[in-house]
């Protein structure tokens, strides 16, 4: 019996071996070397210092910057380890709210922050990647029409002109991959470091 099993067990272990070990090894040290920006996370420096990535979105709160989707992930409690407390772009627990089209929760978060929305710029329809969040709750982009609803709010605060900052959004703005895949989009982070620097 010894006989039939100890192919199975060297394959097994020679199997894991490959698949779980050395291909991953490999792959990794070729990530590195070929894309070793992205294979280190997409950090994002300023003045030498890491203060975000291009994958992950942050929390803006702040007026003079532009904010991002709304994040449903979530922490433990502090207080109480059976229940969580909302933690926006928590990358360590990446989720959606799992909340339906029925959800009264949901619902009145929606209304909560379109008529916040609506407070800040009146004549304009709100774009709705401003109020539903993302799969992942993490997501670093947001659309140019989200960007561009923003503006009056940031170049007020910042005493710009909004055309300046109508400039930035467009350059800051990323087009479909190869003009085919994806959607246009601006990725807050970034946008907001270039408002930063443009003073």
């Amino acid at each position: 019996m010894l006989k039939e099993i100890r192919p199975a067990i060297v394959i097994l272990v020679v199997l894991t071996a490959i698949t779980g070990l050395a291909y991953p090894l490999a792959m990794t040290g070729v990530a590195g070397v070929i894309f070793p920006k992205q294979a280190a996370g997409s950090l994002i420096e300023r003045d030498g210092k890491v203060v975000g990535s291009a994958l992950i979105g942050q929390e803006f709160k702040d007026d003079k910057y532009f904010h991002g989707r709304p994040s449903a992930t979530s922490a433990p409690d502090p207080a109480d380890s059976t229940k969580t407390v909302s933690a926006p772009y928590n990358a360590a627990n990446s989720s959606g709210s799992n909340l339906g089209p029925t959800s009264k929760a949901l619902n009145d978060r929606v209304k909560e922050d379109v008529d916040k929305l609506k407070a800040e710029n009146g004549s304009a329809s709100v774009p709705v990647d401003l109020v539903t969040t993302s799969g992942s709750g993490l997501d670093p982009d947001i659309s140019p029409e989200g960007a561009l609803f923003q503006v009056p709010r940031v170049a007020k605060a910042r005493n710009m002109s909004e055309d300046a900052v109508r400039k930035l959004v467009a350059q800051q703005t990323s087009g479909r991959l190869a003009g085919l895949l994806g959607e246009p989009r601006v990725n807050v982070l970034a946008l907001n470091l270039a408002l930063d620097a443009s003073k």
